[in-house]
C-alpha cells in the first residue's frame, strides 16, 4: 500500500532535486522523521543547512536522502501547492461578493477560501474565524510575515453580525497574540454603510492604530454591491457627500498616526476619491504603496509610472489610431493620460471606453469584473483603431479568460480587431500603447495591484 505523502510534480532543471534524481511521481514521506503537514512544513524543515528526506520512488523503493543544501530551494513541486487542502470560508459575510454571483458561471468562481495560508502565498485577506491555536503558533514559529486580516470592525458583538459567526469576535484575540509575537499585520475594512462606518469605523482605526507599528496598515473599501442581492443583507451605495466624510474621518487619523509612528497607516481606497470628486493623495501618503492589492493607490501609481516614462521620451514620429477599453472607475484617469501622451507623442490617437457593467450592475465599476459579453456589446460599432489594449485585470490570471468564459479571442473575431493584454504597470501602459510588437507579449498574469 502507497505510503501517506506528497507526489512530486516537477523538478527544476539544474536543481538540488534533479541532482538528487529524483522525479515526477515520486513521493516525498518525511523530513527528519517528520510527515509534512504544509508547504509551510516543507519550507521550514527543508530551511535548514541539512537534513534527511525519505522519498518513496515510482517502483516502490524507499530512499533515504541525507541532504545539505545550505538551505537552497530543492527546486521541487507538488500535486497540491499548499501540499494540503484548501480551507473554505466558515462565514456568511452581509458583504459577501460571491454571495452575490448569478448562477451558472464556473466552478472556481463560488469558491470562498479563507485559508491563511493563501495570506502568505498570494497576499489573501482572512478572516481568522478559521484558524485554530495551533495555526497561531506556527505562523509564530516559523515567522510567517506579512498575514492581512480582513478586520471589518474591531466591535466584537458588530463583526459576529458581520460575518453571520458567533465566534467572530472572539477571533479578534488572535491580532493581540500576532502583535506580541511581532508578527507584521495588514488590515481591511470593507465599510457597509449604516453598518460599520462612522463611529463605528473610527472605533476600528483607533483600537487597530493600538497594534502600530506591527499591524503596518489599514485599508477601507466600500463594499461592492451587484444586482444580484435577492435575499441577502439590505445594503446601500455610498453617495458623493458620504464619501468626502469618509476621506476626512481617514485622512484626519493619518495625520494623527503619522506623528506617532512614521506611518499613515489607515487607507482610503481609490474609489473613494473617485466617488467624492476628490484629487487622488500625493505619493508619499501610501507608506510605499502597502495596500495595492486593495485598490489603495493603485491610481496614483499607475499616473507616476506612465508620467515617468512618459517624460523621458520624445516623438517617434509614428502614427496609430487605437482603443483601451476598462472599467467606468479608471476610464477619467486614462483619458488625462492619455491626452498627455498626444500631447508628446502627437501621431498616436487613443480612443477610452468606459464600460458598463450590465452584467452585474451599475454599482460595479472596476476593470477586473467586466465580463466579455459586455465589452463586446459596448464596443461594437465604436471607432477602434489598428487595436484594442484591455488591462490584464479584465482576464482569469495566466489565462485569456473572462469571468463569463469569454476568450480573447472570441472578443478579438466579435470585434474583428487583435486585442493586446496590457500589465499593470504605468511603464507597460505606455510602453504598449507606443510599441505594438511588445503590447503582443504581454500576458494575463496579474501583478501586484490587479487582484482587487
Amino acid at each position: 500500500m502507497k505510503k501517506t505523502g506528497h507526489i512530486i510534480t516537477n523538478v527544476a532543471p539544474g536543481s538540488i532535486g534533479e541532482e538528487l534524481e529524483l522525479e515526477p511521481g515520486d513521493t516525498l514521506l518525511t523530513i527528519d522523521g517528520n510527515e509534512i503537514e504544509d508547504i509551510f512544513d516543507y519550507g521550514y524543515l527543508t530551511g535548514g543547512e541539512s537534513f534527511v528526506m525519505v522519498v518513496e520512488k515510482q517502483n516502490g523503493e524507499e530512499w533515504e536522502l541525507e541532504i545539505e543544501s545550505g538551505g537552497e530551494d530543492l527546486g521541487l513541486s507538488f500535486e497540491n501547492g499548499l501540499m494540503s487542502e484548501y480551507r473554505s470560508c466558515r462565514n456568511k459575510c452581509i458583504f459577501c461578493f460571491i454571495d452575490q454571483m448569478p448562477p451558472g458561471m464556473r466552478d472556481t468562481l463560488y469558491f470562498k477560501d479563507d485559508d491563511s495560508r493563501l495570506s502568505f502565498l498570494q497576499g489573501n485577506y482572512v478572516t481568522l474565524t478559521n484558524m485554530s491555536d495551533k495555526d497561531i503558533d506556527r505562523i509564530i514559529r516559523f515567522h510567517l510575515a506579512p498575514i492581512n486580516i480582513s478586520v471589518q470592525t474591531m466591535n466584537p458583538a458588530l463583526r459576529c453580525r458581520m460575518l453571520s459567526n458567533r465566534f467572530a469576535g472572539e477571533a479578534l484575540k488572535k491580532i493581540d497574540r500576532l502583535y506580541e509575537a511581532g508578527i507584521e499585520m495588514n488590515g481591511q475594512i470593507v465599510l457597509c454603510k449604516g453598518v460599520n462606518d462612522g463611529a463605528e469605523l473610527e472605533y476600528s482605526i483607533e483600537r487597530l492604530s493600538a497594534f502600530a507599528p506591527h499591524m503596518r496598515s489599514v485599508s477601507v473599501v466600500p463594499v461592492g454591491i451587484s444586482k444580484y442581492r435577492e435575499g441577502l443583507y439590505p445594503l446601500e451605495s455610498f453617495t458623493k457627500e458620504e464619501a468626502g466624510q469618509v476621506i476626512d474621518l481617514i485622512e484626519a487619523w493619518q495625520k494623527r498616526l503619522y506623528e506617532a509612528h512614521g506611518l499613515h497607516f489607515i487607507h482610503a481606497s481609490d474609489e473613494w476619491y473617485l466617488l467624492a470628486g476628490r484629487g487622488l493623495p500625493e505619493e508619499e501618503r501610501y507608506d510605499g504603496y502597502i495596500q495595492l492589492e486593495n485598490g489603495v493607490g493603485m491610481l496614483r501609481l499607475l499616473w507616476e509610472e506612465f508620467m515617468d516614462g512618459l517624460l523621458k521620451g520624445e516623438d517617434d514620429g509614428q502614427a496609430e489610431e487605437l482603443s483601451i477599453a476598462t472599467g467606468e472607475l479608471a476610464a477619467p484617469h486614462l483619458e488625462t493620460l492619455m491626452r498627455a501622451l498626444g500631447a508628446v507623442f502627437k501621431g498616436r490617437r487613443v480612443h477610452v471606453y468606459p464600460i458598463r457593467n450590465d452584467f452585474f450592475g451599475e454599482h460595479i465599476t472596476v476593470a477586473g469584473l467586466i465580463t466579455g459579453r459586455d465589452l463586446i456589446a459596448q464596443l461594437k460599432g465604436k471607432r477602434l483603431g489598428s487595436r484594442l489594449l484591455l488591462p490584464a485585470a479584465m482576464f482569469k490570471s495566466g489565462e485569456e479568460l473572462f469571468l463569463d468564459d469569454v476568450t480573447r479571442a472570441d472578443v478579438e473575431q466579435a470585434l474583428q480587431i487583435p486585442v493586446n493584454i496590457v500589465k499593470s504597470s504605468g511603464y507597460d501602459l505606455l510602453k504598449a500603447v507606443l510599441d505594438p510588437a511588445s503590447a503582443g507579449h504581454q500576458t494575463a498574469e496579474h501583478g501586484a495591484y490587479e487582484l482587487e
